[in-house]
């Protein structure tokens, strides 16, 4: 596992944004504390026990995956976490939007993957270059508990073509998967100690395999998009204003919750669900269990 990289006063480096520019990806950055990422972990998996068979209207699977920062104080708590800030800010600049949070977990032994693809070939937005993921580890991401494979440079291409599987064994809405092999030579692992975290560009191609350790594999990918971002076709979308300024004609704004799963949050939550799938899940041949 590699040492963190190290800081300026909690900044990337101009050779570490260079190096982000050049690879499409940079890790590991240390941005919470042992104490702080065991406080984020138990928070999580409290909600997990006490929401599982709460009366919600959509699997709480559902709401860990989509749009958590939505419902969830805790995902935006995560979201907005000064240190996170600080370092996506040197790839975005000053004025940043908080897009989603979601919560990946492999459970222990289990043989879920995430099948090598690019974030944006679903997603309808603009400039590619405005928009990222932070992906922070709850537990330890190593090659045994699947953590993330990325290939170096690929960002530099076009969205490449994908084909859908919907298999249940893939955490992905689609089971999107680039129809090009990727060799395993290629491949980068991305191992992270809990409370660091790997930036990526948004046509990074990146997956990851099964889970073979014995501790849960919980990741959190946090979307964070420049206020200079549009979607294409001038579709509406929505973002957490988290740093700077934004731009009215841009994104819809919103404020993070107060409580858990509100009545005011759980309204905004179909409302923002509605209106992505209808680009997220343009042109699939089924629909997806959590759009």
């Amino acid at each position: 596992m590699l040492d963190r990289l190290p800081l300026q006063n909690g900044r990337l480096t101009s050779q570490q944004q260079d190096a982000y520019q050049q690879d499409g990806y940079l890790f590991p950055i240390q941005v919470a504390d042992a104490n702080q990422t065991l406080k984020w972990r138990s928070q999580f998996e409290t909600i997990e026990r006490d929401w599982l068979d709460n009366g919600l209207p959509l699997p709480l699977n559902t709401y860990k995956r989509v749009n958590s920062q939505v419902v969830l104080p805790l995902a935006c708590e995560i979201g907005l976490h000064p240190p996170i800030l600080d370092a996506v800010e040197g790839i975005l600049g000053p004025n940043l939007m908080l897009y989603s949070v979601e919560f990946l977990t492999k459970e222990a032994h289990t043989k879920h993957v995430v099948t090598m693809h690019q974030d944006l070939a679903y997603w309808g937005m603009g400039n590619m270059d405005q928009i990222l993921t932070a992906w922070l580890a709850l537990s330890p991401a190593t090659t045994a508990s699947g953590c993330m494979d990325f290939v170096k440079g690929s960002h530099k291409n076009a969205i490449l073509d994908h084909e859908d599987s919907f298999d249940e064994l893939n955490l992905l809405s689609r089971g999107q998967e680039i129809t090009v092999e990727v060799a395993p030579e290629d491949k980068i692992a991305v191992e992270l100690p809990p409370g660091s975290m790997s930036l990526h560009h948004g046509l990074t191609v990146h997956g990851s395999g099964t889970n073979c350790s014995d501790d849960r594999r919980i990741g959190v990918a946090i979307r964070y998009i420049s206020a200079k971002m549009r979607k294409e076709g001038g579709a509406k979308d929505y973002a957490i204003p988290a740093r700077g300024n934004f731009e009215k004609d841009g994104f819809t704004p919103y404020p993070g919750p107060s409580e858990l799963f509100s009545e005011e949050s759980m309204k905004l939550y179909e409302e923002i669900r509605a209106e992505q799938a209808k680009v997220m899940m343009a042109g699939a041949k089924k629909g997806s269990k959590i759009y």
